[in-house]
């Protein structure tokens, strides 16, 4: 009877979703909406709420914050540009879906989905008319790699708030998602492009790309240490404290490793080599901050409904009712994530709504870094009409939306499933 009415309160989240209201908003109506059905006392459903809020923001929102701000300071700085241009030259016309790939990894690090797409698409379709290749061909490419990013590796928003509400090690996780992202990204992002688009034929052997506008930016190794550096002392110092035994040696290596000191030193970093005026660097960041300010409500008002979701026993249901189908618990939480995904068409309202669900599975022993990384995966699956991100690919390809189906939705589809596979075998490593 209870996930009957939790199914109903997700329900009035996808009426409310569609009926256009903000999902900050229809997360936290959903929210005491099912507690109140539940049958939880008024003053526990607003506790719950408050608490829910609470222990999911944590840390997590200067992490948030803090990521934002380095994603603005490497668009502001040209450096995401620079990459592109760097990599175009270094792989040549002949291996320009490379190019594009290893960009949309390197930039979607540091920037956001939405942002990475709007900074890189005007390059992509500079780099198709340049080389005279489909845009789809080029672009789908850069898709991918972004989607990957999105989905697995901190700081994005879905793997911080899910690693903050698993307690799972971001620096764990980041290492397992970029082992698991890289080849999702070069199947998805390479191969399937190549078996559904045919290219015009063509003499590329001697062709050279004639791109302008790379004066005013800044150098490749800055360019790269700006995108890179948060990434670099996350790796490191979490890789370094697994190797050497020395505890001076190791207190030092947790500090750089933890997320907030890695981003605020990336931050540090980038206005001294680029010797921004410190003015124009803050005012950055300020822009930065307010363009996921909406996200981060949106995972405010999920912590609250994943936190009625656990106070009131539904995870410890879903776990019972699932303990005789001798499924991995990893599988699951991707499986749980997937439907609410189709449902909902947000990833990271997925993707938090399934965390509540799936905590029990984590305290049964499953690894906490493995199910952030199934959960993430499973809210990328069957993108539809109902996902921002499948109308934003629709329009500025200019595509109908059978070929949006045939190519953005099969794409998504691809790296959820290859996600998945890649969680699964990594689980019998670790």
């Amino acid at each position: 009877m209870d996930l009957l009415l939790v199914l109903f309160g997700i329900i009035i989240l996808l009426i409310l979703i569609l009926k256009k209201v903000s999902p900050m908003l229809a997360l936290l109506i959903v929210a005491v909406a099912t507690g109140l059905m539940l049958g939880l006392p008024v003053e526990k459903v607003m506790s719950t709420v408050s608490k829910g809020i609470g222990s999911t923001m944590g840390d997590m929102v200067m992490v948030l914050a803090l990521g934002a701000m380095v994603g603005k300071l490497a668009e502001d700085s040209g450096a995401a540009k620079k990459i592109v241009f760097v990599l175009v030259r270094i792989f040549g016309i002949q291996n320009i879906q490379w190019a594009v790939l290893l960009t949309g990894i390197l930039v979607g690090i540091p920037l956001f989905y939405n942002a990475g797409f709007v900074v890189l698409i005007p390059l992509v379709f500079t780099i198709a008319s340049a080389a005279k290749l489909p845009k789809l061909y080029v672009g789908i490419p850069m898709a991918a790699a972004l989607s990957v990013t999105h989905g697995f590796l901190p700081p994005h928003p879905g793997p911080v708030a899910l690693a903050s509400i698993f307690h799972a090690d971001i620096g764990r996780t980041l290492i397992y998602g970029l082992i698991i992202s890289i080849p999702v990204a070069i199947i998805a992002g390479i191969f399937f492009p190549r078996a559904i688009i045919k290219l015009p034929k063509a003499d590329r052997a001697h062709q050279k790309l004639d791109l302008q506008g790379e004066e005013n930016l800044p150098s490749a190794l800055k360019s790269f240490i700006i995108a890179l550096s948060p990434i670099f002392f996350i790796v490191v110092g979490t890789v370094g404290v697994l190797i050497t035994q020395n505890p001076s040696i190791q207190h030092v290596l947790v500090f750089i490793a933890n997320p907030t000191v890695a981003l605020t030193m990336a931050i540090l970093i980038t206005i001294s080599i680029q010797r921004m005026p410190m003015q124009k660097a803050m005012d950055s960041c300020v822009e930065g901050v307010k363009g996921i300010a909406m996200i981060i409500l949106i995972i405010a008002a999920g912590g609250a409904f994943k936190q009625i979701l656990v106070d009131s026993g539904i995870g410890e249901q879903v776990k019972t009712l699932t303990g005789n189908l001798h499924v991995s618990p990893l599988i699951l939480g991707w499986l749980i994530a997937a439907l609410l995904r189709v449902t909902l068409g947000s990833a990271t309202v997925a993707a938090l709504t399934a965390s509540g669900m799936v905590i029990p599975f984590i305290t049964a022993g499953a690894s906490p870094e493995l199910m952030v990384l199934a959960v993430g995966a499973g809210s990328l699956m069957l993108s539809h009409v109902n996902d921002t991100g499948f109308w934003m690919f629709k329009e500025y390809f200019n595509l109908s939306l059978k070929e949006t189906f045939k190519t953005w939705t099969v794409m998504e589809s691809l790296v959820s499933v290859l996600g998945l596979a890649g969680v699964m075998l990594m689980s019998q490593f670790v």
